[in-house]
């Protein structure tokens, strides 16, 4: 199966060109665990269709949602292989390749989405940027919001004592599986696509995730308790391949870049509409929604900006200069 999907990979990496000689085409797979309707699949559509009519059709994206060209991990793996795709990533997955810019994921770091964008717009950040690219990263939007953060589950949590003994899933990577652990609950990494069986069988007992994205999987028809926990404001990034990006003409990659940062201005404007609405959606549904004490959350997970041994010195004390 993975050499087959690897084929068609190879296949559609290759650059489409007229048959006369003219100006080739350039067309991009953009990759994504979220299905079809989904906030992001909406953002996606805008950034596919303003980067088609500013190009006028010499750039294209091809989408394709619900994990079709296998799990996040996967995807990243076949982008740093030179694939032509790009994938949506976070800072939780890029600590493997530069561990400073993991605290960016931290819980509780800040409610402030736009402070985020401010650090990815800094000194700071364009070093780290610098990084990623000579590590085979290339990141080619920084301002989307994907979203707060909160658990969705099985039974009520009003205290992380209520999550002792309960396994909810995380994302494969290293921040969200401290920080849930901190918490009280046994982390359970799995692809998104994934959850929703799991739950069925019982395999775990919750999910966290942003509201559109809970809502989005259907996934509040196995759990009836949300509590907005509010762990983590995420910010994301799109990243693809150094390797493919270097092979694309300058002035493409400035399309892609710039039509990406209205993308991701779009993508605030639908993550501030949409949560109201489908907590609502999900009150219709019978899901109980639950404001626990989120103090006692912030409390216990303090202790995860400690388990970073890597990090620079004093880099929690800088990212909050950086906030203020």
């Amino acid at each position: 199966m993975k050499r087959l999907l690897m084929s068609a990979l190879a296949a559609c990496a290759m650059t489409i060109g007229a048959a006369t000689g003219a100006v080739a085409k350039t067309e991009i797979m953009v990759a994504y665990e979220n299905n079809p309707g989904e906030p992001l699949d909406r953002v996606m559509h805008y950034w596919a269709d303003l980067l088609q009519e500013r190009s006028k059709g010499e750039v294209t994206f091809k989408l394709f949602p619900s994990s079709q060209l296998g799990a996040k991990k996967d995807v990243t793996e076949q982008a740093m292989m030179g694939m032509n795709v790009i994938t949506l990533s976070d800072v939780g997955f890029l600590q493997d390749y530069d561990p400073d810019i993991g605290i960016l994921f931290g819980p509780y770091l800040t409610d402030d989405p736009q402070k985020l964008f401010k650090i990815y717009e800094s000194d700071w950040f364009k070093q780290k940027d610098e990084v990623l690219r000579k590590k085979g990263v290339h990141i080619v939007m920084s301002n989307y919001l994907y979203g707060v953060r909160h658990i969705l589950a099985k039974k009520p949590i009003n205290t992380p004592a209520d999550l002792k003994g309960m396994k909810i899933r995380v994302p494969n990577n290293v921040m969200q599986i401290k920080t849930i652990e901190a918490m009280g609950a046994t982390a359970t990494p799995m692809p998104l696509g994934d959850v929703y069986p799991a739950l069925t069988t019982g395999l775990i007992d919750g999910v966290e995730n942003p509201i559109s994205v809970l809502y989005g999987a259907k996934l509040h028809e196995q759990a009836k308790y949300l509590s907005l926990v509010g762990y983590l404001t995420n910010t994301s990034v799109w990243i693809g391949g150094e390797a493919y990006f270097k092979t694309l003409p300058p002035d493409v990659v400035k399309l892609v870049h710039e039509t990406g940062y209205q993308a991701g201005l779009y993508s605030q404007k639908v993550a501030a509409e949409q949560d109201a609405e489908f907590i609502e959606k999900m009150k219709a549904a019978g899901v109980t929604v639950i404001q626990p004490d989120v103090a006692a959350f912030r409390e216990a997970t303090k202790p995860v900006y400690k388990q970073f041994p890597k990090w620079s010195p004093n880099l929690y004390e800088t990212i909050q200069k950086e906030l203020k």
